[in-house]
């Protein structure tokens, strides 16, 4: 494969890593927005929105941390070293 291939290759791998993440992230603030709007029409003093809200926020974390703190180039090195691997094996 040519250089430029193999980048456009992986400029769309990550652009669509950061998609997925922000297409979470916006599900996170709708569904937990409704969490809190229902936990504050039915029961205003007795406050439980916020378990599900940090449960899901360390799911939400962990995603971040993937697709922003070079989770792709961890991924990209175990595929290598896999191949590596195979390569040997033949």
């Amino acid at each position: 494969m040519t250089d430029d291939v193999e980048l456009r290759r992986l400029a769309t791998r990550r652009a669509d890593m950061k998609l997925g993440f922000r297409s979470h992230l916006l599900a996170y603030a709708i569904v937990n927005a409704g969490l809190f709007l229902i936990n504050f029409l039915t029961s205003p003093g007795h406050w439980w929105f916020y378990w599900p809200m940090m449960g899901w926020g360390i799911g939400l974390a962990a995603h971040a941390a993937v697709v922003y703190l070079d989770g792709e180039g961890a991924r990209d090195r175990l595929i290598e070293a896999e191949l590596e691997k195979l390569r040997q094996k033949r």
